[in-house]
């Protein structure tokens, strides 16, 4: 009997937590501040999302993504890449409908994207399409100068993965510092020049399921839990790898809340 009462009780914690990773806890968006020390950018306020996922029955969850950014006031928006949910058209909410959504967003210098290895599985060129006609900014291998007030900020975009650091090269092509680089796998961090200010990521989703003293069960990452997510330091360079929002593959989170990324530079 005893036997019994405790296999049910297992049974009842395991349907608990299962329930709270699927329903509860993807849904729950957290915005994350970082304060980072760079003299090039201080003062300058910017949002990171990354891993958006958006699936067809998502319009809350988009509209609350871009009620949180807005309420951050920031000076330039930054977007990680993988808009879409899966690669099958049936799978995501439409690009046009997510970038239309995307694009409401209110940026004092700009919105700025790279592109997700998920966005180019779906189509680049459609992808890319739906966002520029919606006033975001897509650098792939390329990089823009802004000005804010009298500070001259470059923003690159990585394509996903390059085979050699021919891309990269093109993509820091006549930078100077200060240079925010965006990149959608967090891999590019070892081939990243010192010149580069902060590098931004995604593509982890911070392994989505952690488990306490052991972290994520899986990265997406080839260096494992090392750049899993938060704020990395190394050779003097930094990089910020979001938890990202949605969720992929498995439709669970757990002790990996979904994250919208704040970077005030002081």
């Amino acid at each position: 009997m005893r036997n019994k009462i405790i296999n049910i009780s297992l049974l009842i914690i395991i349907l608990l937590l299962a329930f709270y990773a699927f329903f509860i806890e993807p849904n729950n968006l957290e915005v994350v501040n970082y304060k980072i020390k760079d003299k090039d950018l201080a003062g300058i306020k910017i949002v990171f999302a990354s891993d958006f996922h958006i699936k067809p029955h998502q319009n809350k969850q988009l509209k609350n993504i871009v009620e949180k950014i807005n309420a951050q006031n920031p000076d330039i928006v930054l977007y990680g890449g993988d808009f879409v949910s899966g690669h099958i058209q049936g799978l995501s909410m439409p690009i046009d409908k997510i970038a239309a959504e995307l694009g409401k967003v209110k940026s004092k210098y700009g919105i700025f994207s790279c592109i997700g290895n998920h966005d180019v599985w779906f189509d680049l060129d459609t992808v890319t399409n739906a966002l520029e006609k919606n006033n975001i900014k897509v650098l792939y291998n390329s990089n823009i100068k802004i000005k804010i007030d009298k500070k001259e900020i470059f923003i690159a975009g990585l394509q996903y993965k390059p085979f050699n650091m021919i891309p990269m090269i093109e993509t820091l092509k006549d930078t100077k510092s200060p240079t925010i680089l965006l990149t959608h796998s967090p891999d590019e961090f070892v081939n990243v020049p010192q010149s580069v200010n902060l590098t931004l990521a995604g593509h982890t989703h911070g392994g989505q399921i952690r488990l306490p003293f052991f972290g994520a069960i899986l990265t997406a990452s080839e260096y494992g839990q090392k750049y899993a997510l938060g704020l990395i330091e190394e050779n003097n360079k930094k990089m910020i790898v979001s938890k990202g929002i949605g969720v992929s593959i498995l439709a669970f989170r757990f002790m990996c809340r979904p994250e919208i990324v704040v970077v005030e530079f002081i």
